[in-house]
């Protein structure tokens, strides 16, 4: 009976840190987006300011990107 609890227990661990995840990674590409966006609008060169964008060749995809290498930064 105890190993069920501590199943329960990781299963709702895993289920936090995947909330959390999905949390700062929304946020992150909502920022990095903007920052991108009014940058494109200035002609601005963006890509050489977020980590991890600068071989990307479009816009969502230097985003992500960027928001991936900043999350890898965090732990």
């Amino acid at each position: 009976m105890p190993q069920h609890f501590a199943q329960q227990a990781a299963a709702q661990a895993l289920k936090s840190e995947s909330k959390t995840f999905f949390t700062i990674f929304v946020v992150g590409f909502a920022v990095f987006l903007a920052i991108a966006l009014v940058s494109q609008v200035l002609t601005w060169q963006w890509r050489t300011w977020l980590p991890g964008a600068e071989g990307e060749k479009t816009l969502v995809g230097g985003v992500k990107t960027a928001v991936y290498t900043f999350m890898s930064h965090l732990t």
